[in-house]
């Protein structure tokens, strides 16, 4: 069985292991995902992430959760935006802080991956992958 939303089964994934309160979370890797996980560590989200391979030889994608000093996760909510039936863009002068500016928003822009913070600064706008909070 092929996966049709390989971003919203990354979110998934990383959702069910803070909800069991895990350390790292292993999913197939892609480039795509490398990015995402590029730009949530970047905004504070996820400790930091790595590339390596299962015993198959296939790419893996390894995210390092984080938690606070009293072991609450730092994302409360993870949501897939876009998805491959419904596209969602937003353009750079429509695009407010995510809760006031504590939530960031995922974007995929002609420059690449990046935050609606970064976004913003290149004025820019593009396809909204994801909301964390």
């Amino acid at each position: 069985m092929t996966m049709t939303d390989p971003i919203a089964d990354m979110l998934t994934r990383m959702r069910n292991a803070i909800d069991v309160r895990k350390r790292s979370v292993d999913m197939p890797g892609s480039k795509m995902k490398e990015r995402i996980a590029q730009a949530l560590a970047e905004e504070g989200f996820i400790e930091s992430w790595s590339v390596g391979a299962d015993p198959k030889g296939r790419k893996t994608l390894r995210v390092y959760l984080k938690y606070g000093p009293l072991g609450q996760s730092v994302i409360q909510v993870v949501k897939r935006e876009s998805r491959p039936g419904r596209r969602f863009y937003l353009g750079n002068e429509k695009m407010p802080p995510v809760l006031n500016g504590l939530g960031v928003r995922i974007i995929s822009t002609s420059k690449g991956v990046m935050s609606d913070r970064r976004c913003r600064e290149l004025k820019i706008g593009g396809e909204v992958l994801c909301t964390v909070y």
